[in-house]
């Protein structure tokens, strides 16, 4: 598979991790569909391998989302400015503590924005509480199983 080739698919990846912060935007199906076509490309073991593991994840997240809580997105405050420190909160965890620190990357986004937002620690902790509640579970779960398959193919397209 050429560089073109590569970068397409790290974009699609991209696109879909930004589009799980995003309501609507289907972002598991788009990492998904990334691996799908570089294994379809590759062709190796270690491509068929990644894109089994990575239907069974996404799938698993699919499921474990349904049994979650529904979302509960009026009236909390959840806004754009917000997602984006999330999301980069989540992202920068990921690389500086591998695959783990994405959870407290993800809720140290969001607590940073409403800290900027409201000024003080104690609001800024109830309101990181109410947005986790009312839908933070759902897309962090979401965004970490993405944040993994996106990983596992980095370090394939790297090492492999």
């Amino acid at each position: 598979m050429g560089v073109w080739q590569l970068l397409m698919v790290g974009g699609v990846m991209l696109l879909g991790l930004l589009g799980v912060l995003v309501p609507g935007v289907p972002g598991p199906w788009l990492v998904w569909a990334a691996m799908l076509w570089w294994s379809l490309h590759v062709k190796t073991g270690l491509a068929w391998v990644l894109l089994v593991g990575s239907t069974g994840v996404l799938l698993l997240t699919q499921v474990v989302v349904w049994l979650l809580p529904p979302r509960r997105l009026r009236g909390v405050g959840i806004t754009r400015r917000m997602a984006v420190f999330a999301g980069a909160g989540a992202l920068l965890g990921f690389f500086l503590v591998p695959v783990v620190g994405a959870v407290p990357g993800f809720i140290g986004g969001i607590y940073g924005s409403e800290r900027i937002r409201l000024g003080d620690h104690g609001p800024a902790k109830a309101a990181t509480q109410a947005v986790m509640r009312a839908a933070g579970t759902s897309v962090l779960v979401e965004l970490f199983a993405c944040l993994l398959v996106v990983g596992a193919w980095m370090g394939a397209v790297m090492w492999g």
